[in-house]
């Protein structure tokens, strides 16, 4: 048999595993990470076309960084200008001398011109900066204008998060394995029995780290998320192995015989939370924005490495680390959960009818949450943060737009010009029609002014705008500027920007998250169905679970906050997929004492048994989910870890208090609906 094959082979098993952790820890060193959100657009998005079409015909990109130096005359800030230029990644900068020719004294130029570069001795450059080099860029441009002075935008941020990524992940680490820790060694009654539930798992999340090098590059949200959040679903597995482990022991079963026994015990309930989780999450794979598909695929592969983890290396090195086991034994620190089933369901009424009446409100407010898609703003106390703050205060909000129209009529690229300079919060526009003169024919200068404004196909015309990156005015921005365009030009223009890939971000996550949510719960209530043979039991299941969604994303409607819509999409999927474990555990154990006992008797019996295990199992992700919350200073990050902590809360409530409510209430349904469920048929109930 396969267990008895695991026992018998129990060292070379532990240390072929501890080979591929080893290779595995190596291999993590090779992959790189990707802090570009618009690399994960689809590729018929709009703005990924217009990319495209972007850099094949130009060769100066659009501006990703704002830089301001204070107290300058004309002269220094023509000084810091060149300097900017010679940094490594800086591939062009931008300042009023590429606008109008500076020689002129500022008094006899139109001041709306001059004060998108030029205002109070004060002087703001948009610089463009290289994919790869943020970080290197950034810390260069520092050295070159001083630590007094500011600088903000998506190169600065990108910069940010890199550097905050690791910083922040170990941070996590010191506050998480802790308290992981604390709660294991309270669900265990040996010492060391937590080194071999996070050892186990451990493994198997360096195993998922380091197969990401045949992928060769994960995201920043992978990256940040999904080791913590494999740990802190797959750690289930291992608590409900050793938990039948002990229980065998206490049988008076020797140790590989007790293993052996809990082995097959554990099986079943092991392969289903496994399995729900793992076409949970591989819903997240079906999303045209891939991102999820990056994320997706780690976490299943996690799942994957963690169940082969718990099935196959855990057992082993349980049982060649037993003796240790028995001599770090501690007295229960807990005491008995005997009797608490009968004191929840004594509030089975009341929370049946509050859940009722919440149901439908939190579905209609999480549906009608504000939402950011983009990072998000930086917290003031990061550099990033406070810079951004500053420029904007000085200079006001700045977002590049580029629209490309084809180059056959340069009246018409200058009506276009003067029509997108009337729209609300444009500051300026500046093309060849604009910043050089529609009667100068282009062949009359150099290519080194040329370049910036004429491709071989196109026209690039840059358009400065106050609306900020996202939200109802920036995107209403975009959508003027694209009808605008085609008015102008037909079909054959493109734009782009940091707005323009938000405002196409937007509407690509909005048709994912329909698609993610309708397979994620169509494919857990197959797998519940195929798993307890009824139809009744997933409807009763999901709509617990789905219902601690629908609260946990209700809250910020009400709180009148804004979410990161990753974050939305991922915690609901990723909330569904981890916290049906704890339903599945409760009613499986109902199931199996219904055949011996009346209804009531039946779920105290349920509750008393496994209220515990639960517990230890939600208060381990919602704390996980709380310490990225509190730790983390990316917004994405953030919003994930909060969402996921409160789901775990509100997803345990449920299951304690409500899932046993509409149990009981649909009991007769669920015997009906059951293939041979037998049902205990005895005294009248």
């Amino acid at each position: 048999m396969f267990n008895e094959k695991i026992i018998q082979h129990r060292r070379a098993i532990v240390i072929v595993f501890a080979i591929l952790t080893v290779l595995s820890v190596i291999a993590q060193f090779f992959v790189s990470v990707n802090y570009n959100m618009a690399d994960y657009m689809p590729d018929e998005a709009p703005s990924t076309k217009s990319q495209e079409v972007m850099e094949d015909e130009f060769t100066a990109s659009i501006p990703n960084t704002n830089v301001l130096v204070q107290d300058v005359t004309l002269q220094e800030a023509l000084h810091y200008n060149e300097r900017l230029h010679t940094i490594e990644g800086v591939t062009d900068v931008m300042w009023l001398d590429d606008v109008l020719d500076v020689v002129i004294p500022l008094e006899f130029i139109d001041d709306s011109i001059v004060e998108t570069y030029y205002k109070d001795h004060d002087a703001l450059y948009s610089l463009t900066i290289e994919l790869g080099y943020e970080v290197d860029a950034i810390e260069e441009i520092y050295e070159v204008i001083g630590e007094e002075n500011a600088v903000s935008g998506e190169a600065a941020n990108t910069a940010t998060s890199q550097t905050m990524a690791t910083t922040e992940t170990v941070f996590a680490a010191s506050f998480l394995i802790p308290i992981i820790l604390l709660f294991l060694i309270v669900s265990t009654k040996s010492w060391i029995e937590p080194v071999f539930f996070l050892t186990a798992i451990g493994v198997s999340v360096l195993m998922n780290l380091g197969t990401n090098i045949f992928i060769g590059e994960i995201s920043y949200v992978t990256q940040s998320v999904a080791p913590i959040l494999q740990l802190a679903v797959s750690l289930d597995y291992a608590i409900f192995l050793l938990h039948n482990f002990s229980d065998e022991l206490r049988r008076g079963h020797k140790p590989e015989t007790a293993m052996s026994k809990a082995m097959k015990s554990s099986f079943p309930v092991i392969t289903m939370s496994a399995l729900t989780t793992f076409f949970g999450f591989m819903t997240l794979m079906l999303m045209d924005f891939e991102i999820g598909s990056d994320l997706g695929f780690n976490l299943v592969k996690g799942i994957a490495f963690s169940y082969l983890a718990v099935i196959v290396f855990l057992p082993a090195l349980t049982l060649i680390g037993y003796r240790w086991m028995k001599k770090t034994e501690h007295r229960n620190f807990v005491p008995s959960f005997e009797g608490i089933g009968a004191k929840i369901l004594k509030l089975r009424i009341p929370a049946l009818i509050l859940v009722l009446a919440l149901i439908v409100p939190s579905f209609l407010a999480q549906s009608s949450t504000s939402f950011t898609y983009g990072l998000g703003e930086l917290p003031l106390d990061t550099r990033a943060g406070a810079d951004a703050k500053q420029i904007e205060e000085t200079f006001g909000e700045s977002t590049p737009m580029v629209v490309l129209v084809p180059n056959d009529d340069i009246a018409k690229e200058e009506a276009l010009a003067k029509s997108l300079e009337q729209l609300p919060h444009v500051d300026s526009v500046m093309s060849y029609a604009t910043a050089v003169g529609s009667l100068i024919p282009s062949e009359f200068l150099s290519e080194q002014v040329t370049s910036d404004f004429f491709s071989d196909n196109y026209s690039r015309i840059m358009v400065f705008t106050n609306a900020g990156v996202e939200g109802e005015a920036a995107f209403e921005l975009v959508e003027q500027t694209r009808e605008l365009a085609t008015a102008y030009y037909g079909d054959n223009v493109y734009t782009l920007g940091e707005s323009v890939a938000l405002y196409d971000m937007r509407d690509v996550v909005t048709d994912d998250n329909t698609i993610v949510m309708t397979m994620t719960v169509a494919t857990i209530a197959i797998i519940l169905m195929i798993a307890f043979r009824s139809f009744s039991i997933p409807i009763v299941l999901l709509v617990t679970i789905q219902a601690s969604v629908w609260i946990n994303l209700s809250i910020p409607y009400f709180t009148n906050d804004s979410l990161v819509f990753i974050g939305y999409l991922i915690v609901s999927t990723v909330q569904l997929a981890v916290t049906i474990d704890y339903a599945i555990l409760i009613m499986e154990t109902y199931k199996h004492h219904r055949t011996t006992m009346p209804k009531v008797p039946a779920m105290k019996k349920s509750l008393d048994e496994k209220v515990f295990p639960v517990t230890i199992s939600a208060g381990i992700l919602s704390s996980v989910g709380f310490v990225l919350w509190f730790v983390s200073s990316n917004p994405t990050v953030a919003s994930i870890g909060l969402l996921l902590g409160r789901g775990a809360a509100i997803a345990f409530l449920l299951v304690i208090f409500f899932l046993p409510a509409i149990t009981l209430l649909s009991d007769r349904f669920i015997k009906k609906t059951t293939y041979r469920a037998n049902f205990y048929k005895g005294e009248k109930e």
